[in-house]
């Protein structure tokens, strides 16, 4: 499961990001995805006793949910285990290997005699040859972010019986890079608006000298590669993951009736992409995904590469297995809304160099900050127009110097602060966002509209509009950071549509108008106190064992569980033996206009030619399943007594595709 640091690593920035292009008026899309090929899953399901499949099957939704609550906006959030990924990824290779850049070579591969098995990189661990860190992967060392290659390791041992591994030999494919290097090195250089940390990481990759890279594994869980000789392997993890980003764009595009809309994101030069990632896969993001684009050609490379340094929690680095630091599957049962966390993350994001989350700061800048600046100015100002201007926005009358002044900083922060967050500096923009809500603090206090009402109504009502109109633009400005509060706020303005879309620019106008009437205001944010901050540090800082996930709760099913089955009956049209198989048949069965395939072990108790022009009963919202190659659609329902298996059907004709409920 992510835990905060993989949220500010690159979840929340990106998101932030997507949000401003989207307020701009920028055609944009937003690609992510649940990256579930390779050791990882494959490790992770023997240790479960389940399939890979089942495990990714379950924790797909569990993951996606932390995203969803936290806002993050994907336009799609996709899965590298999907069919458009697995051929899009056979495809890209096969014209890499078509234009020259695929060579065979031995490959040394640890073998673990008491495990039976070809250990992946990264289920080895010993000590980095060069940092000295004791705890390196056969793939990279977190410490030090150098690449390694198994037999590098000083004193190796397998992760999950911890004795040491042999090497063996194999035929392997390798990804020639090195070709590329000075074409990459190149690239890199002309790419000023990097990141410092950014460019000089990659240029000493370069520097250091690019090898031929393996791409193929010993591996059951992935993607197979397609050339002969070669169809027992799977490609390596790191050659297909980033290839999730177009598999993605591909399976949005073909989501929203427009097939053909992704090229424009990835072969149109005017596209400009950027990626969100941690520092320890800088190196891959900026040498061997644009390398892999370039060998394949009329690929967009990345305009922008946002490599983010790493977030510490009190003191320590986040650690699962330590059950040290805020997990995420825990952040809904907090209390705290969404919007409490993502302001308080904002600020440590680790734009360029490492931060550290602390619950003392944590407590001061929600309660400092958003509740008594950003909060108390928006809910002041509209908590006086509804009391004493019956909710309707006063008509100002002359502007003073001191009217002009906060009116000219209004005018003026759309491009100041959009100047911010196009340079993805997002701590700055939220921090100049604070100042401006800072400045309305201190011209709605200076003042006085309590005494103002009394006196001098007329200048009152300058005040006020000019508040008003401010709140307005706060609700522009923070919907990329808080969207939720963003929203009520203008809600409570009473204005029409959403602050998100195409009203970057307006923000600089004064468009609440004289007369308008708003809606009651509410409170946005809660104040903190030590006994909320110390609950809510106990459930959020204990990790979920990643067992309950799979933990059977008994054999007692509920009835709201029940309902969920979709069953319908069904005409089988056609039914075939499926070839090498001893149980299988697949039949197409007509649901009412729609026909699915529907593959099921019945060659013992049926012949295909019993099946066929007879209705029956299926549960139609499962998940498809392939058996023997071949995808099912559906499942038939059957009772089964001893050995016998009766097939349930209607007691008479009905329509097909009627619901059996």
């Amino acid at each position: 499961m992510p835990h905060i640091g993989n949220i500010v690593g690159s979840h929340l920035p990106a998101d932030i990001f997507a949000r401003f292009c989207r307020s701009k008026g920028f055609d944009t899309v937003f690609i992510g995805g649940s990256d579930e090929n390779g050791t990882p899953s494959e490790v992770a399901a023997q240790q479960l006793g389940i399939t890979p499949k089942e495990l990714c099957d379950v924790l797909y939704p569990v993951h996606k949910k932390i995203y969803d609550w936290l806002k993050i906006s994907y336009d799609n959030f996709s899965r590298t285990s999907r069919k458009i990924h697995h051929e899009l990824t056979q495809e890209i290779f096969l014209k890499i290997y078509k234009n020259g850049f695929i060579s065979k070579g031995k490959l040394k591969l640890p073998y673990c005699e008491h495990c039976d098995r070809y250990l992946p990189d990264r289920y080895v661990e010993g000590t980095c040859p060069y940092c000295g860190y004791e705890h390196a992967r056969g793939d990279q060392c977190e410490k030090c972010t150098n690449l390694l290659d198994p037999e590098q390791l000083i004193d190796p041992r397998c992760k999950l019986c911890g004795n040491r591994p042999e090497i063996r030999e194999e035929e392997h494919l390798f990804f020639d890079i090195n070709k590329l290097s000075d074409k990459l090195e190149k690239w890199i250089k002309s790419n000023k608006h990097w990141r410092e940390q950014v460019r000089a990481l990659a240029l000493g990759w370069i520097k250091e000298g690019l090898k031929p890279r393996c791409i193929t594994r010993n591996l059951k869980w992935g993607i197979k590669v397609p050339l002969k000789g070669f169809e027992h392997l799977l490609f390596y993890v790191w050659f297909d993951a980033p290839l999730g980003y177009v598999s993605g764009t591909k399976e949005w595009a073909e989501n929203i009736g427009k097939p053909e809309e992704w090229e424009k994101y990835w072969k149109d030069s005017r596209t400009k992409i950027y990626h969100f990632i941690g520092k320890d896969n800088i190196p891959f993001h900026t040498i061997f995904w644009p390398g892999t684009l370039m060998a394949v050609g009329g690929f967009n490379l990345p305009w922008n590469v946002v490599g983010l340094q790493f977030l510490n929690y009190e003191g320590n680095k986040i650690s699962k297995s330590r059950s040290w630091g805020i997990f995420c599957e825990r952040l809904p049962e907090s209390g705290l809304k969404s919007d409490i966390w993502r302001y308080y993350l904002t600020f440590l994001i680790p734009e360029t160099k490492d931060t550290e989350f602390t619950w003392d700061t944590f407590e001061k800048r929600i309660n400092n900050e958003l509740v008594a600046n950003i909060g108390n100015f928006i809910y002041r100002t509209l908590i006086f127009i509804h009391r004493y201007f019956e909710g309707l926005i006063p008509k100002p009358e002359k502007f003073t110097e001191q009217d002009e002044a906060l009116i000219k900083k209004i005018r003026e922060s759309p491009e100041k602060i959009g100047k911010l967050l196009y340079e993805v500096r997002l701590r700055d923009g939220l921090q100049e966002i604070l100042s401006l809500s800072g400045e309305g603090n201190k011209y709605f206090q200076d003042n006085k509209p309590w005494e103002l009402i009394k006196k001098d109504k007329k200048r009152c009502r300058t005040v006020l509009y000019v508040c008003a109109n401010l709140c307005r633009s706060l609700a522009i400005f923070l919907s990329p950071y808080l969207p939720d509060a963003s929203r009520k706020l203008w809600q409570q303005l009473n204005l029409k549509g959403n602050p998100e879309r195409n009203t970057w620019d307006s923000a600089s106008e004064l468009n609440v108008k004289p007369n308008h009437k708003i809606k009651k205001p509410r409170i946005l944010f809660e104040k903190l106190d030590e006994e909320k901050i110390k609950k809510v540090k106990k459930i959020v800082t204990k990790i979920t064992p990643i067992e309950k996930y799979f933990k059977e709760e008994g054999d007692m099913i509920s009835f709201k569980q029940f309902k969920k089955m979709e069953m319908k009956v069904g005409t089988v049209k056609k039914a075939e033996e499926v070839i090498g198989s001893k149980k299988l048949i697949k039949m197409q069965v007509d649901f009412g206009g729609e026909t699915r395939q529907v593959v099921a072990g019945l060659k013992e108790h049926y012949r295909p030619e019993d099946l066929e022009g007879k209705q029956y009963v299926f549960v139609t919202n499962l998940e498809h399943a392939k058996f023997m190659g071949e995808e099912s659609e559906a499942m038939i329902l059957a009772a089964v007594e001893g050995k016998e298996v009766v097939l349930l059907k209607p007691e008479k004709q009905v329509g097909d595709g009627t619901r059996v409920e």
